[in-house]
């Protein structure tokens, strides 16, 4: 990652109103169609939640707000996305794991399986927050919740993804998402043509 002047790029104004602002992080609530990550999931034996990073994380790379961050007082560019999912570890607490974004699905599970595993055996973070801008993730697959709202650290201003338990009807499963970002990083445009984008991951995915 680098530092870069706000004034020589998008995000000039945003910025400037926002950075100050004690609370600079918006939320959008939407439901999504999971039916074909579900199917994928059970026919293949891939987990629901990585095929939900793997969205995540292609959705994201095609919006260049993504490449942004504000950290501290200072606005940085990064190269590459992570994601970030919690992980039970060993010793029956949780642990924080960044997965690098590959294109390639396969290689992405590959890393997905290898790495939730270091964590949990471990018990130690795997951090990404240097090398790439980290999409914060929060699976509470066991719990039917209508959304969720992240707490702002004041530290942290990472972009990030709550979402339950996904529900099944006649026609389709849906899966009821929260976004937090950082009106700084991004506008409610920009927010929302990355939640159409990962709608179109979700329906579009093959393998």
């Amino acid at each position: 990652m680098k530092e870069i002047d706000p004034k020589q790029t998008s995000r000039a104004y945003a910025f400037e109103m926002w950075m100050q602002a004690p609370m600079p992080m918006v939320t959008f609530f939407k439901t999504l169609n999971v039916s074909r990550l579900v199917k994928i999931s059970r026919r293949k034996g891939l987990k629901f939640n990585m095929l939900m990073c793997y969205c995540i994380a292609r959705a994201a790379s095609r919006v260049k707000e993504f490449y942004l961050l504000p950290v501290g007082e200072k606005l940085m560019q990064y190269d590459t996305i992570a994601v970030n999912t919690i992980v039970a570890n060993s010793q029956g607490e949780v642990s924080s794991c960044d997965m690098p974004y590959c294109d390639d699905l396969q290689q992405f599970n590959a890393d997905y399986l290898r790495l939730a595993r270091q964590v949990a055996d471990s018990c130690q973070d795997y951090d990404l927050s240097q090398k790439s801008m980290v999409i914060g993730t929060s699976a509470l697959a066991k719990y039917e919740i209508d959304g969720a709202v992240g707490m702002y650290s004041g530290v942290f201003n990472n972009p990030f993804l709550i979402w339950g338990k996904y529900r099944r009807s006649w026609f389709k499963t849906s899966l009821v998402l929260s976004f937090q970002f950082h009106h700084t990083q991004m506008d409610g445009a920009h927010a929302a043509h990355f939640l159409d984008l990962l709608q179109q991951e979700i329906g579009a995915l093959k393998i």
